[in-house]
């Protein structure tokens, strides 16, 4: 572990040493912020990124690839494995884009146009808390890459890609490995109007975003070299968004849950600095394919039990009912330390976790079992800065 925070803590040093960041090697990736540069003092403008606009129609396959001219953009895929021993095990992959403000016309091949970032976990109740990696490589000269037309992201030998309906990952991690396969067999959900999605009460904070639940999984995982194959349920989102918080949001809380009876909730709520709703959303799909899309009014969180982490000491909620429309549910963690410290990569620290969901019925008790999924809790310790 010395080791790895070591090669992590060199890297980082020197990304800073090649995008050319003055003063205190101290920055969050995942803003992509640049510190002001001899352009700027010039009077040079920064390059402007492009904004969401409201009734851009989805369009496959295009939309299954990268879009550059945006500030931020990722595809995460999370869901649950089952081992050839049994085990239950949760696991996400998530790769980044980000676009750094740049200031001038700098025709340097070393310019940092786009940032690349890949995150990946196995959350294993055996093991007490995740197995987790990251990753983090400036976009170009055959070393990473998120190509447009369709999903193919990669850095070095960790990727993601699509062909002919299925999704591969691969992640080679210091002490885990993934090589997974997620079969489509549903079309994608369109979540917000007809996939913009608002994200607080000014119109200009919203993502292009849609969701692929039900991805069927097979493969392979290793961990601390034992090697396993796996089946299992998956979700996708891709997002793009270049102002997705308002600058009064601190972060937020979101569900992706696979039902078990063929349908799928999305649900999220938008977290001001004292806690309270900025704004909420989410999609219900049900059984028969039919949506539901579900504005603020329709969507709670109402956090449960916390737990505290022992490393960082910050206390998450990790048990929730959440109102989504007419149904009323309950989450349960698979584990309570799904802690995702991502400080050296994104420069976040985050809880993202392997969930079941329960339904709740008229009658009081702990409901019934309906489905699995991840739940994501961001803006705990500090403020989440995506800019």
């Amino acid at each position: 572990m010395n080791r790895l925070r070591q090669n992590w803590r060199t890297a980082s040093l020197l990304l800073l040493a090649l995008i050319g960041l003055p003063g205190q090697p101290q920055v969050s990736l995942m803003a992509a912020e640049t510190a002001p540069s001899a352009a700027t003092a010039a009077g040079a403008p920064p390059s402007a990124a492009a904004a969401v606009v409201p009734g851009r129609p989805i369009e496959f396959p295009a939309d299954y690839g990268s879009h550059p001219e945006f500030r931020t953009e990722w595809w995460y895929v999370t869901g649950w494995l089952k081992t050839t021993r049994g085990e239950n095990l949760g696991f996400q992959v998530t790769f980044f884009r980000t676009r750094p403000d740049l200031h001038g016309d700098n025709p340097s091949a070393f310019t940092p146009h786009q940032l690349i970032i890949a995150h990946a976990a196995i959350s294993d109740p055996a093991h007490g808390h995740l197995w987790q990696d990251q990753r983090i490589q400036r976009a170009g000269f055959g070393l990473a890459e998120a190509r447009s037309g369709n999903t193919d992201v990669w850095i070095g030998p960790w990727s993601l890609r699509r062909s002919d309906g299925v999704y591969t990952a691969r992640v080679s991690g210091e002490e885990f490995t993934l090589d997974l396969h997620f079969a489509e067999t549903q079309t994608p959900l369109l979540n917000g109007d007809a996939g913009t999605s608002r994200k607080g009460p000014d119109v200009r904070s919203a993502s292009y975003y849609y969701s692929v639940p039900h991805l069927r999984v097979s493969g392979a995982i290793s961990r601390a070299g034992q090697t396993q194959a796996v089946t299992g349920d998956a979700w996708l989102d891709h997002e793009w968004s270049s102002e997705y918080l308002d600058p009064q949001s601190v972060g937020w809380d979101w569900i992706g849950v696979n039902l078990d009876d063929g349908g799928a909730l999305m649900a999220f709520q938008i977290r001001g600095a004292n806690g309270e709703t900025r704004w909420s959303g989410g999609s219900l799909r049900a059984a028969d394919g039919g949506v539901r899309i579900l504005s603020p009014a329709e969507v709670h969180f109402r956090p449960g039990r916390s737990w505290r982490s022992p490393r960082t000491g910050i206390t998450y909620p990790v048990e929730w009912q959440v109102q989504a429309g007419p149904r009323r549910f309950e989450i349960r963690p698979l584990l309570d330390d799904q802690e995702n410290d991502t400080r050296l990569s994104t420069g976040a620290i985050y809880w993202e976790g392997a969930i079941r969901l329960f339904e709740q019925g008229a009658a009081p008790g702990p409901g019934t079992e309906v489905g699995h999924g991840y739940l994501e809790l961001t803006g705990y310790g500090e403020k989440l800065r995506l800019r």
